[in-house]
């Protein structure tokens, strides 16, 4: 299958999807997360396929949203491109065959939400993890107000969601952020090693065990968190604020 903004591999079981905008360090517009659909459903529906593994191109997992895109957009148009990414976070979340992450360089905004809404995460440990969100009056999506939460905790979630800071794969490690942080080209090798040993186990026992973790997690429903998160990124971008936000990161980026 060919795409506009991703790769697509399929290989003994295992399919890798591989962000392909390096050129803006895999900022993500409408057209990614189209792509990234459209071969989500064909390792769904294809039952050779065990195992997934997301990861970037060139020197990064993904920068997050394409800010040269949102910059100008109208509402109607930032809700549009905002529903497409929750889409894409459900299915992961909800996906019945296991996925993993490999966090090569810069994961950040819903680059990073990406990588959460995964069931493992393994990253370079010189990656850079954050969400920036704060600094360009934005909000937080992906389902990241709670799987950040679970991951870490409330108070360091947060830490890192009101302070904006960025963190390596290391200290992602060590606080649980990620399973797992190794050194940069070793990354793809270990992503490979740990999705072959889970092809090696029941698909059914592993769709049944991921069935109860969801739900197991939470009072407030998926649901109702993601619809909320679409609404605070819409009250944000709405702000006059938000467009100085924009100008002044576009000078930082040419200083």
């Amino acid at each position: 299958m060919e795409f506009e903004c991703i790769v697509y591999t399929k290989d003994d079981g295992i399919a890798t999807i591989k962000l392909n905008r390096p050129q803006v360090l895999n900022a993500m517009n409408k057209q990614l997360w189209l792509d990234f659909q459209a071969a989500l459903e064909d390792v769904r529906t294809d039952p050779a396929i065990r195992v997934l593994i997301v990861t970037g191109e060139g020197r990064a997992f993904s920068s997050g949203a394409d800010l040269k895109d949102s910059k100008d957009r109208s509402l109607e148009d930032y809700r549009d491109y905002l529903e497409q990414l929750q889409e894409t976070s459900r299915k992961i979340i909800r996906f019945e065959k296991p996925t993993i992450a490999a966090i090569n360089g810069y994961a950040l905004g819903s680059g990073y939400e990406l990588a959460l809404a995964c069931d493992i995460r393994l990253a370079a440990e010189d990656a850079k993890i954050g969400s920036p969100e704060a600094r360009v009056t934005s909000s937080v999506t992906g389902g990241a107000m709670r799987l950040v939460q679970d991951l870490v905790g409330p108070g360091k979630a947060r830490e890192l969601l009101f302070t904006a800071q960025y963190i390596d794969g290391k200290e992602a490690e060590r606080i649980g952020l990620v399973n797992r942080a190794v050194p940069a080209e070793r990354l793809m090798q270990e992503a490979l090693a740990m999705a072959r040993q889970i092809a090696e186990n029941s698909a059914f026992s592993i769709r049944m065990i991921k069935r109860g973790l969801l739900m197991a997690q939470g009072e407030a429903s998926l649901e109702a968190i993601m619809d909320y998160e679409v609404e605070a990124c819409l009250a944000c971008v709405s702000t006059a604020e938000r467009q100085k936000s924009l100008t002044d990161f576009a000078q930082r980026k040419r200083d």
